[in-house]
């Protein structure tokens, strides 16, 4: 099994070396992840200026670009083999609910399913810097062994949430749909020295919505949380109801 990990956080991260460290247990690996940190940039790709890249060790590389610009850079590029599976993280803080739209970490899955490979994104819930890299690395790394012998549905990956907890606290694993976040959106509005106007992006309420058999439900309660992810957005259910409007 060959695996390419990537992350959101930077080449530096101690999540990224927790996973390294774990899945090169039982796979042959390669890394390409960005040369600081991204986090929040979704699904974005660079177009307007070139990317580079460096190579750290015989099998790291460092990008100046996004995590969706590593997976593709390294499968087309840096990397001589195509990979059996992607793997992104381990993510500092939660990927759960509505937020899983911003998210690097997840967006780098997704490019990954779009290229028809086998992903998964992992994050570690926590609100601070991260105790426990370790045990979600050493769920990520039974999981990518479960996914290359028993494969995944067509265009879906798998968004891995793992409680900050040591290893044999952490409660079995559920299989979870994406849960909602409660949120009222706020803008700091501030002048610098220099009588300049600038703006900080915020969040006045970060609380997500209890939903049973949801992600957050899961981790909140000390659960690892692995929800499949479906690239195809369409709902369906409204396609009936649109075709009814008069549009011409």
């Amino acid at each position: 099994m060959r695996i390419l990990i990537t992350n959101d956080d930077g080449v530096h991260a101690p999540g990224l070396a927790a996973l390294m460290r774990r899945v090169s247990e039982v796979a042959e690996i390669v890394v390409v992840a960005p040369d600081r940190e991204q986090s929040a940039v979704s699904h974005a790709l660079t177009l307007h200026h070139p990317l580079r890249a460096a190579r750290i060790s015989d099998n790291v590389f460092s990008v100046e670009g996004t995590p969706t610009d590593c997976v593709n850079l390294g499968i087309h590029s840096l990397i001589t083999f195509r990979p059996d599976l992607v793997i992104s993280g381990v993510n500092r803080g939660a990927n759960l609910c509505d937020d899983v739209t911003y998210s690097g970490t997840v967006a780098a899955a997704l490019e990954a399913t779009l290229m028809g490979i086998p992903a998964i994104a992992v994050s570690l819930a926590t609100q601070g810097a991260g105790e426990h890299f370790d045990a979600a690395a050493a769920l990520a790394a039974r999981l990518a062994q479960m996914v290359f012998e028993k494969g995944l549905p067509p265009d879906t990956f798998l968004n891995v949430n793992v409680p900050d907890l040591p290893e044999h606290q952490l409660l079995a694993p559920l299989i979870t749909c994406q849960g909602k976040r409660s949120y009222e959106g706020t803008i700091v509005d501030k002048v610098d020295p220099r009588g300049r106007n600038y703006y900080w992006i915020g969040t006045a309420d970060l609380s997500f919505r209890d939903i049973p058999g949801s992600d957050y439900h899961a981790v909140s309660r000390g659960h690892v949380s692995i929800s499949p992810l479906h690239i195809d957005l369409t709902n369906y259910a409204s396609i009936e109801a649109l075709k009814g409007w008069q549009l011409r």
